[in-house]
């Protein structure tokens, strides 16, 4: 072969730019929001409504502060010849009422001294802890016993002793997410810009904090449920007319191998409530937890 001939096979196997065609993302492409951007409150709202378990805990709660207010007569009477259906709802309506505003008091104790206690930190936080803990180790029952016994029976007195002793875990909680959140850098920024304690108290370390908060709120309402029914059924809550679901089961007690279904039914609802919002509960801590996003 002459060496013309070798000079036009060079020429034809040359490389040239178009011989070439890109493969793969395009970086243009690839830099492109592919997910529609989401509020904290909407993306764990997107990721609880996807936990089966947490919505239908949720739709019984619903359900049963709907059927609280019912009328019907579906459960028979009692040995007194009352409805048992009116008074299984309005126990219940008496339970959630309890609990609710039981809840609602630890918290706003429990986020100003747990907030005090994690915002200051030194020698106020050691005071005001040992407090707490000299009061967390008095026995829970006995303190809210001797104020039933001492106090007239009512709805305001159970809460009250309730509320004693219950914010506890609540300042806790809220202590430990100041400690945490009060070296952050946009918490250092807002002091160097001359925010004052209750500005970066309440304004920027609640709010990052309000997820445990809202789950611990959550989970303190069947405790404070379960309190009253166990009071109720010592005859120290709730007392007659009114009805409670603990008094209920504790009147139930004398027939029930003869007319099971007076324990049954407001057994059943404070057990369906407490698991409720235990599963709820459960539910919502997973949606808020940022750790657990996909």
């Amino acid at each position: 072969m002459s060496v013309k001939d070798n000079a036009v096979n060079l020429d034809k196997l040359q490389v040239k730019p178009e011989d070439f065609q890109r493969v793969g993302a395009d970086e243009k492409q690839s830099e492109v929001i592919q997910r529609e951007s989401l509020s904290a409150w909407r993306d764990a709202w997107e990721r609880l409504r996807k936990n089966k378990l947490a919505m239908t805990s949720l739709s019984v709660l619903v359900l049963i502060v709907l059927a609280s207010i019912s009328a019907e007569h579906w459960f028979g009477t009692d040995d007194l010849g009352r409805d048992m259906f009116v008074r299984t709802w309005m126990g219940a309506r008496i339970s959630l009422i309890i609990g609710l505003a039981a809840a609602l008091i630890d918290l706003m104790i429990g986020v100003i001294y747990g907030g005090i206690m994690g915002y200051f930190g030194g020698r106020v936080d050691e005071i005001m802890n040992k407090f707490s803990e000299i009061l967390y180790s008095i026995p829970y029952l006995l303190v809210t016993i001797l104020l039933l016994v001492v106090l007239e029976p009512s709805i305001t007195t159970i809460i009250i002793a309730l509320c004693v002793t219950g914010w506890i875990n609540m300042s806790w909680i809220v202590r430990g997410e100041m400690l945490q959140l009060k070296n952050r850098e946009f918490v250092l920024a807002s002091r160097s810009m001359g925010a004052g304690a209750g500005r970066l108290l309440f304004r920027h370390l609640l709010p990052n904090a309000v997820g445990p908060i809202i789950v611990t709120l959550t989970l303190t309402v069947p405790s404070a449920i379960f309190s009253e029914a166990f009071l109720s059924f010592l005859g120290l809550g709730v007392q007659a007319p009114q009805a409670s679901l603990g008094s209920m089961i504790e009147s139930a007690l004398t027939g029930w191998m003869y007319y099971p279904w007076r324990m049954l039914f407001p057994a059943g609802l404070i057990s369906l409530i407490m698991l409720a919002f235990n599963l709820f509960g459960d539910g919502l801590r997973d949606a808020l937890d940022p750790k657990l996003k996909k």
